[in-house]
């Protein structure tokens, strides 16, 4: 599924069938198909689009992370060259001044 506000052109979600509140509700099997999805949806983006070199998967865990739906959902998000003037730290860009090192 794209997501409703994408962070880049192509941004999907997994979202598991089953309610859950996040990823840690999750059962092996669920984590196993979730995961699957997750390198098709990859292998999709990049057919699709020769720019994509590189992605970002994230998830919100709980309101203090940043989680504002309260289902299960994980987010692919594409990455291209030169979309930030620095990648280096990547996700952990979410506390702002931690993600260089």
């Amino acid at each position: 599924m794209n997501d409703g506000f994408p962070v880049t052109n192509g941004h999907a979600l997994v979202i598991p069938r089953r309610h859950i509140s996040e990823y840690f509700d999750l059962t092996q099997d669920e984590l196993l198909a979730c995961d699957s999805l997750l390198k098709q949806l990859r292998e999709e983006i990049i057919l699709s689009d020769e720019s994509v070199a590189g992605f970002n998967i994230g998830i919100n865990a709980g309101a203090v992370a940043g989680q504002t739906i309260f289902h299960c959902h994980i987010h692919l998000i594409p990455r291209r060259e030169g979309d930030v003037d620095n990648p280096r730290g990547g996700v952990r860009h979410i506390i702002p001044g931690k993600g260089f090192y």
